[in-house]
C-alpha cells in the first residue's frame, strides 16, 4: 500500500513546452497530487437495453494539480511565476541573483512550461505542459508567507521518478519581515514605508492563461492561449484603522490610482548588491475597489482594502513581481 510520507512532487523545466523532461527539483510543500482530469462520455442510445451499456469514450485529456496553500520560500516562489507570469532569467546582483516577472502590458509574456512528476511509493505519475492557472500568496502576523497555486497540464501518464531529483534547501519567506510602501503613481516603484499599519495581506492573480484544442490528431491541447479579459490580479491590505487607513479610503473615494510595494527579506547575501537580502518585492499599481466596515482586533480597530491592480498610463508600468536568492538558476 502506499504511504503518504513518501509522496512528492518533482519539477522540471521544459526546453520545449509539452517536451517532457526528467524532473531536478522535489517541490518542498504537503499534499501535491496530480489529478488526471479526463473526460468519459457514456452517450444515450435507443438499442433495446433498458439500463444501458458499458459503451464510453474519452474526447480530450487533461490534468492538473492543486497546489494547496504551503509556506512560500525564496527558491521555489518562482516556479509559480514563471509559469503564470513571465519566464525570467537570473541576473546577477553582487552575490545573489534576481529574477524580474513583469506584468503583461503591451504584449503576451512568455511564460515557462514543466513537466511534474508525483505520486508515492506505490505509483508515480507524470505531467507534462504544465503551467499556473491561478496563484495566491498571503501573510499575516506571525507566520510565513502561504503560497497557492492552480496548475494545469496535457495528461497522466504512469512514468517513474527520476531518481536523481534532489531536496534544495530552501528559506521561508516571514510576514514579520515584510514593509508596506504607498505613494502616488508619480513614484513607482512606491518607496514612502507605512510602518505600524499593516496587519495581513492577500495577493490573488488569475494568470489569464488556458488550454488551446485545435485539430491536430492528439486528445491533448495543442497550446496555450492568453486572454487578457480573464486576467485579474487583486491585493487585500488589512490595515489598522490609523492615519494610513484613513489617507487610502481617501484615495478610494476620489479614486485616486496607488502604487504599492510590498517588500519581503530574508537573510544576508554574502555579497550585497543592490539587493543585501533575499527578497520578495511586489510592485503593484491600481485603485482601490472597496473597504471594509470597521471591524477589530484584540480591541483596536481595523479595515481591510482591496485593490484591482492594472496599468497605469502614469507609471507606464502594470507591476510586477522579483525574487531575490542566491541560485543561478532554478534548480
Amino acid at each position: 500500500m502506499g504511504i503518504k510520507k513518501l509522496r512528492k512532487l518533482q519539477i522540471g523545466a521544459e526546453g520545449t513546452a509539452g517536451t517532457a523532461v526528467p524532473a531536478t527539483s522535489v517541490y518542498r510543500a504537503e499534499d501535491c497530487v496530480l489529478a488526471d482530469m479526463r473526460e468519459v462520455v457514456h452517450p444515450s442510445e435507443d438499442i433495446g437495453i433498458v439500463i444501458g451499456t458499458d459503451r464510453a469514450y474519452v474526447p480530450y485529456l487533461s490534468g492538473g494539480l492543486s497546489m494547496s496553500a504551503h509556506p512560500a520560500t525564496f527558491e521555489q516562489t518562482g516556479y509559480i511565476l514563471s509559469a503564470g507570469i513571465q519566464d525570467s532569467a537570473a541576473t546577477a546582483d553582487g552575490s545573489g541573483y534576481v529574477y524580474l516577472h513583469t506584468m503583461p502590458t503591451t504584449a503576451v509574456n512568455t511564460t515557462k512550461t514543466y513537466t511534474l512528476e508525483g505520486g508515492d511509493d506505490q505509483e508515480a505519475e507524470r505531467l507534462e505542459y504544465a503551467y499556473v492557472k491561478s496563484f495566491s500568496l498571503s501573510g499575516k502576523s506571525k507566520e510565513a508567507l502561504q503560497l497557492s497555486a492552480e496548475w494545469g497540464g496535457r495528461q497522466i501518464a504512469l512514468n517513474a521518478f527520476t531518481a536523481t531529483a534532489s531536496i534544495p534547501n530552501v528559506e521561508e519567506i516571514l510576514f514579520q519581515k515584510c514593509k508596506l510602501y504607498i505613494d502616488a503613481v508619480t513614484t513607482h516603484p512606491a518607496t514612502t514605508q507605512k510602518a505600524l499599519s499593516m496587519l495581513s495581506f492577500a495577493l490573488s492573480v488569475n494568470t489569464g492563461w488556458s488550454e488551446n484544442y485545435t485539430g491536430d490528431g492528439n486528445l491533448y491541447f495543442s497550446n496555450l492561449r492568453f486572454d487578457g479579459d480573464a486576467f485579474e490580479m487583486l491585493l487585500d491590505v488589512t490595515f489598522e484603522h490609523n492615519s494610513v487607513a484613513a489617507a487610502e479610503k481617501v484615495a478610494w473615494r476620489a479614486g485616486t490610482a496607488r502604487s504599492i510595494k510590498l517588500l519581503c527579506e530574508g537573510s544576508a547575501l554574502l555579497t550585497p548588491g543592490t539587493y543585501s537580502y533575499k527578497s520578495l518585492v511586489v510592485n503593484l499599481l491600481g485603485k482601490w475597489e472597496k473597504f471594509t466596515e470597521l471591524d477589530s482586533i484584540d480591541g483596536n480597530d481595523i479595515v481591510t482594502g482591496t485593490l484591482r491592480c492594472r496599468y497605469d498610463p502614469t507609471a507606464a508600468s502594470a507591476g510586477s513581481i522579483i525574487i531575490v536568492n542566491d541560485l543561478a538558476a532554478l534548480a
